[in-house]
């Protein structure tokens, strides 16, 4: 399946202050999410932010919350988004059928999202390295479940690349200058 950018939006999960110390690879997980959420901005896709139980769990990590600016929040108590009324109206409204992933923790909301997702219509799209969890092997074993379930793993430049579809003009030097 080719994922198109006129069907796709960005959901970024959970990546939030007192979570986040804890998550293996936690830079290089926002260094990776921060970029593909540039990424999405350049290339006009709709945008959707989750936080858990703010009060306990903080905001979403300054780094990443800096390219969410103007971008609104959906806080939840539920592990899987979709079982937030707000994030499936939402994405219903923006009319979008891929739902590009990125957020914490793989093996919990990360999957769970993904599992309704599929069971609703929705083709998600797991990006690789814009996920993570505590322990890698959850990570892992969360990809495999993912994958088994009906997502698309895909990684974060491969994503750009394949919305942006085409080289030259101005969007392709923007998304160049990200991924380099």
């Amino acid at each position: 399946m080719r994922i198109l950018k006129d069907r796709s939006a960005l959901l970024v999960i959970d990546i939030q202050e007192r979570v986040l110390p804890v998550i293996w690879e936690h830079e290089k997980l926002v260094k990776n999410v921060t970029m593909l959420i540039e990424g999405m901005k350049v290339l006009g896709l709709p945008i959707f932010v989750t936080e858990q139980y703010v009060k306990g769990l903080g905001p979403t990590v300054p780094g990443i919350a800096a390219s969410l600016e103007g971008i609104g929040r959906i806080e939840k108590s539920s592990f899987s988004c979709c079982d937030e009324s707000r994030f499936m109206m939402d994405l219903a409204s923006s009319g979008r059928e891929n739902v590009i992933i990125a957020g914490i923790e793989s093996h919990v909301c990360v999957m769970q999202t993904v599992i309704d997702l599929v069971r609703s219509g929705y083709h998600p799209v797991v990006i690789e390295d814009c996920i993570s969890s505590r322990k890698p092997g959850d990570k892992s074993v969360a990809v495999e479940r993912m994958r088994s379930e009906g997502a698309i793993i895909t990684t974060s430049e491969a994503i750009l690349f394949e919305l942006l579809r085409y080289s030259g003009g101005d969007t392709f030097k923007a998304v160049s200058k990200l991924v380099k």
